[in-house]
């Protein structure tokens, strides 16, 4: 069985092909790279790396997803995730998701179950230490 791991829809700008990154020196493993957006530079995390996993593999199915992170002071940022593999969109229902009954990560939440097995939700709001926020974002800008 696979892990699987969703966000909430609201909170995705779009889903990307595996870009080349722009490699980071000194930061944790689990920070992937910067990639270019139209411009801009957005920095990318590794799902897997970071919930202890080993590396996202660069195949041809690797995703980007970017969404808008908003940092407890309220700033706003593109932030883009790599993904394994997106599977796409599914509806689950408020009343569907539980608590998971363990704390291993802060940024893992609610779980709900179907056909193909649990879901968990990344929560954006708690992916990010303080730290990491410091060394991927500007003060208050809009990446």
């Amino acid at each position: 069985m696979i892990d699987r791991y969703g966000l909430r829809l609201a909170a995705i700008v779009r889903v990307l092909p595996l870009l080349e990154l722009k490699h980071l020196p000194l930061v944790p493993d689990y920070v992937a790279g910067l990639m270019d957006l139209h411009g801009a530079s957005v920095p990318v995390i590794d799902l897997a790396r970071l919930a202890g996993l080993a590396p996202a593999a660069a195949q041809f199915d690797t995703r980007i997803v970017v969404v808008d992170y908003r940092a407890p002071d309220g700033s706003e940022h593109a932030l883009g995730l790599m993904a394994s593999r997106v599977r796409g969109i599914a509806d689950i229902k408020p009343e569907q998701l539980g608590h998971a009954g363990v704390a291993s990560a802060p940024f893992l939440g609610q779980v709900a179950s179907d056909t193909e097995g649990m879901l968990q939700l990344v929560e954006l709001e708690h992916l990010l230490t303080a730290e990491v926020r410091a060394l991927l974002f500007q003060h208050g800008s809009r990446t």
